[in-house]
């Protein structure tokens, strides 16, 4: 199976940039399953009910997010009916929405799409080492037939990023980190299999401040005073990584960070 991972979708020219390019891309890569982290795709900061649509529609497979999801308030209720999209799952016990997904498309073997959130220098959730053992101990009571797990794990620093990739070494087919927006260079196979990036990076607008127009992020940074962020346009560059996994083991045989500019 090759897997497709979107680093954060950001505003409306990463969506139709994804739109647009998608198709060309599935075929070119020739990749099977199209997965992407949503969480700053309408607006730039959060992700709104029509803009989950219109990355379904434009061909991606299943969607994770972070700390911003629950910007849009028909979040909540959209997510609760669509089993596609994930929210980390080290939210309190009765957060809305579910923190791992089951994914079957078409004949496909199925997979498990799995989000969690870093705690360092971010919201205080529950730790995300214990609910990435509690997960993969439900998984394997519930779904062992899918024994390929994708985990995105959103967060800000790099050695937490680390440390629970090496944490799941062997036990998930890639731990994928996001929300940094910056493409990192150390796609890899970890010594059990299980294939590691700090940092897909984004889907957004390349002369940018993380996908944020660049002036007011000058100014902020200047004066210090409050200043109102908006997305960038321009050229597009999609960013993520390619993954080859063996299904009937799980395990990842490759991994490559992946980048195409619009």
């Amino acid at each position: 199976m090759r897997i497709l991972f979107l680093g954060d979708i950001v505003g409306r020219p990463g969506r139709h940039a994804v739109k647009k390019h998608l198709p060309a891309i599935r075929q070119a890569e020739a990749v099977d399953l199209v997965l992407a982290n949503a969480e700053n795709a309408s607006g730039g900061l959060g992700l709104s009910a029509e803009g989950a649509k219109e990355l379904f529609g434009a061909g991606v497979d299943g969607l994770s997010s972070g700390n911003h999801i629950w910007k849009f308030k028909d979040m909540p209720s959209y997510m609760a009916r669509e089993e596609r999209l994930v929210r980390p799952a080290n939210y309190p016990p009765g957060t809305p929405g579910r923190g791992w997904t089951i994914l079957r498309v078409g004949g496909l073997p199925p997979v498990a799409l799995l989000n969690l959130m870093g705690r360092t220098y971010m919201q205080a959730l529950d730790c995300p080492f214990r609910a990435a053992d509690a997960l993969l101990a439900q998984l394997d009571a519930e779904h062992p037939d899918a024994r390929v797990r994708i985990l995105d794990f959103h967060a800000e620093a790099t050695s937490e990023k680390s440390s629970l990739g090496w944490h799941l070494d062997g036990r998930v087919t890639a731990v994928l980190g996001t929300h940094t927006h910056v493409q990192t260079n150390d796609a890899r196979l970890l010594r059990n299999g299980t294939a590691f990036i700090t940092d897909l990076g984004m889907c957004g607008p390349l002369d940018s401040c993380l996908g944020m127009d660049i002036q007011p992020i000058l100014r902020k940074f200047l004066t210090a005073a409050p200043e109102r962020f908006e997305v960038a346009s321009g050229p597009v560059g999609l960013r993520g990584a390619v993954l080859d996994i063996d299904v009937s083991t799980g395990r990842a045989r490759d991994i490559q960070a992946w980048r195409f500019n619009a």
